[in-house]
C-alpha cells in the first residue's frame, strides 16, 4: 500500500536523524497508528465485502440444490470428450452412461460403474442393460436422434427416478485447460477482487470460451465472457486504458466487474449470470413472469418465471413468443453450467502447478521481437501469455508475462498488491445496494442517479480496479439510460394478452408437471422440461 510505505520511510528518516523530540515523537505515532488503523480497516472492509458475498454465493447454491438438484450433470457434459451423450440423475446430477451421438450403441456405451451398481441392485433395470442393446434394434439411426435419445430416458428413468442428456463438450474445454490452466488461481484473484467467487467466474470463463481469449461465437463474441466486439469498443470509449479484447487477463477484470454489477442488480449470481447469457429485457420478463407464478424472493421468482417461460416455449402456446422472447432452453441451463462446473475448475487448478502472471504498461509500443530478445522466451510462449499479440503491444496496453520486467514499463499487476482500503469500501458499499434498490428499480431507471455517483467514487479511487469498475459501470448506465429496455418491460407488465397467456402457461403448468414439494419434484419437472415431447408425456 502506498500509506504503509510512505509511513515506513518516514519511520526510518526520523531514526536516522538522531534523538527525537517529544512533539515529532508524537506525532509519527499518531501517524503510524493511523497507517495502522487504514490497514487494518482495509482488512476488514474486504472480509466485510467477501463474507457479505459468500453468504449470497451459499443462498445460490441452497437455492440451486432445491429448484435444479441436477445442477451437477453439467460438469460431465463438460469434461467428457465430444461425440458422445452424457444421461445423467436429475436427482443429484451423477452420471449415468453416454452412448455415441452417431452409430451402433450395444457396443459404444460406457456405463458408470458406481451408477450401474444403483440400477442392478434393489431396482433393476426392466430387461436388464441389455434393453439397451435392443434400444431401436434395426432402425436406421437418420430421422430418429431425438427418439433414441429420449426413448433411453424412458428405460433409465424406470430404474433411476427422473434423468437429464445432453450432448458432451468436454473436448472443447479440454483444449483451453490444456493451454492455459495454470492461469487459474491468477485469473481467479482477479475475479475475487471485485467480489466474484473465483469459482464461477472460472466455470464462466470454461463454459463461454475453453479459457481461450482469441474464441469467436458465430456472432463473433470474444473471450471469457464472450462480449461482442461492439461491446469491447465501447468499454475502450469509456476506459482511459488501452484495453486488447483478445487476451484472457485483460477481458478477466471486465467480466468480472459486469458480472458484479449485475448480481448487485439482482442480488444473486443466478439472474446475473442468464443476463448476461439472455439479455436484461429476457430477464425482465422472466421474473415478472415468475412473480405472476407465485414467486417470492429474487431466486423463486427466476426458478418459477424459468420454468413458465420454457414450459410456455415447449408447448407453443398461441402467440407464445409475447410472453417468452428470446428465451431458449441454453437461458434456461446457463446459470446450471456454470454452477455444475465450479468443482470442475477447483480441481483443474488444484492439479496443474500454477503460473503467476505480471503485467506492465509502456508509454511506447513493444515490439514481439524485443519481448523474446529481453525475456529469452519462445514466441509461443510470449502469445501465450497474450494472444493478442500479433507484432507488437501498442503503447498503453498491458504486456503479460511470467516475471516482472521494469524495463516494459509500470507494474499492473493490482491482483498482486494489497486491498486499497478505499476501493474496498466502496466495492463493500455496492455490493449491498440490492438492499436498497429491487431489480424494478434498475429497470425503470430509478437507480441512475446511484450509479453515477458510485461511477464517481470508483474513478476517483484512482486504483486498477476502480478504474475498471468506473468504466464498467458507466457502460451499464449508458445500456440503462437508453429507455428501450424500461419501455419494454412496462408494456409487458400493462399487457392483456400477456396475462391472458401466462394464465394459460400456469394451466399447462398444472396439467403437464408434477407437484413440487421438495427437490425430488424439482427434480422431475426439469427433467420433462429437457424433453422434445413433452406434449405427449
Amino acid at each position: 500500500m502506498k500509506r504503509t510505505h510512505v509511513a515506513g520511510v518516514a519511520l526510518l528518516a526520523v531514526l536516522a536523524s538522531g534523538p527525537a523530540h517529544a512533539p515529532a515523537v508524537e506525532a509519527l505515532g499518531t501517524s503510524f497508528a493511523a497507517v495502522s488503523l487504514a490497514v487494518a480497516d482495509a482488512a476488514s472492509n474486504a472480509e466485510t465485502a467477501r463474507a457479505f458475498e459468500r453468504q449470497s454465493y451459499e443462498r445460490d447454491i441452497e437455492a440451486m440444490q432445491t429448484y435444479r438438484p441436477g445442477y451437477a450433470f453439467w460438469r460431465d457434459v463438460f469434461t467428457v470428450s465430444n461425440g458422445r451423450i452424457a444421461f445423467g440423475s436429475a436427482l443429484d446430477g451423477r452420471l449415468l452412461a453416454t452412448f455415441p451421438v452417431k452409430g451402433d450403441w450395444a457396443r459404444g456405451a460406457y456405463w458408470e460403474k458406481s451408477s450401474v451398481a444403483d440400477l442392478l441392485a434393489g431396482r433393476p433395470l426392466p430387461g436388464g442393460l441389455t434393453a439397451f442393446a435392443e434400444l431401436l434394434a434395426g432402425r436406421r439411426l437418420e430421422g430418429a436422434q431425438t427418439e433414441r435419445r429420449e426413448e433411453a430416458v424412458r428405460l433409465l428413468e424406470r430404474a433411476t427416478g427422473p434423468v437429464l442428456y445432453h450432448e458432451t463438450r468436454g473436448s472443447f474445454a479440454a483444449k483451453g485447460v490444456e493451454r492455459y490452466g495454470d492461469f487459474l488461481a491468477e485469473w481467479g484473484s482477479i475475479f475475487e477482487r471485485f467480489g466474484v467467487p473465483a469459482e464461477i467466474g472460472l466455470a464462466q470463463g470454461l463454459i463461454e470460451s475453453g479459457l481461450r481469449g482469441r474464441v469467436r461465437s458465430a456472432a463473433q463474441a470474444i473471450g471469457f465472457c464472450q462480449w461482442l466486439p461492439r461491446n469491447w469498443a465501447r468499454l475502450q470509449q469509456l476506459s482511459p486504458v488501452v484495453i486488447e479484447a483478445y487476451n484472457q487477463t485483460t477481458q478477466v477484470p471486465y467480466c468480472a466487474a459486469h458480472l458484479t454489477v449485475l448480481a448487485t442488480k439482482y442480488g444473486s449470481l443466478i439472474p446475473a449470470l442468464s443476463e448476461h447469457h439472455a439479455g436484461g429485457v429476457n430477464v425482465g420478463r422472466t421474473i415478472i413472469n415468475g412473480q405472476f407464478a407465485g414467486g417470492d424472493d429474487i431466486r423463486e421468482r427466476y426458478f418459477l418465471g424459468a420454468e413458465l417461460t420454457l414450459l410456455m416455449r415447449q408447448t407453443r402456446l398461441p402467440g407464445y413468443r409475447e410472453v417468452v422472447g428470446g428465451y431458449g432452453p441454453r437461458s434456461f441451463r446457463y446459470a446450471e453450467m456454470i454452477f455444475g462446473n465450479t468443482s470442475t475448475v477447483v480441481e483443474r487448478q488444484a492439479a496443474i502447478p500454477q503460473e503467476q502472471i505480471f503485467a506492465m504498461r509502456s508509454n511506447s509500443p513493444i515490439p514481439l521481437e524485443a519481448i523474446t530478445h529481453r525475456t529469452g522466451l519462445s514466441v509461443d510462449e510470449v502469445r501465450r501469455f497474450n494472444p493478442a499479440l500479433i507484432e507488437r503491444v501498442p503503447a498503453g496496453a498491458n504486456l503479460y508475462l511470467p516475471f516482472h520486467v521494469e524495463d516494459f514499463g509500470d507494474d499492473a499487476a493490482f491482483w498482486h498488491r494489497p486491498l486499497d482500503p478505499e476501493y474496498s469500501t466502496v466495492l463493500g458499499e455496492f455490493l449491498r445496494l440490492d438492499e436498497q434498490y429491487a431489480v424494478e428499480d434498475w429497470n425503470d431507471g430509478s437507480v441512475l442517479e446511484t450509479l453515477r455517483a458510485f461511477e464517481a467514487r470508483f474513478r476517483a479511487n484512482g486504483t486498477e480496479e476502480g478504474t475498471i469498475m468506473a468504466t464498467v459501470i458507466g457502460y451499464v448506465i449508458e445500456n440503462l439510460a437508453d429507455g428501450s429496455p424500461k419501455e419494454i418491460l412496462t408494456e409487458f407488465r400493462r399487457s392483456k394478452s400477456a396475462l391472458h397467456l401466462l394464465e394459460q402457461g400456469i394451466r399447462v403448468r398444472e396439467a403437464l408437471l408434477p407437484a413440487a414439494a421438495d427437490a425430488s419434484g424439482w427434480a422431475r419437472r426439469n427433467a420433462l422440461l429437457t424433453m422434445a415431447n413433452l406434449g405427449r408425456r
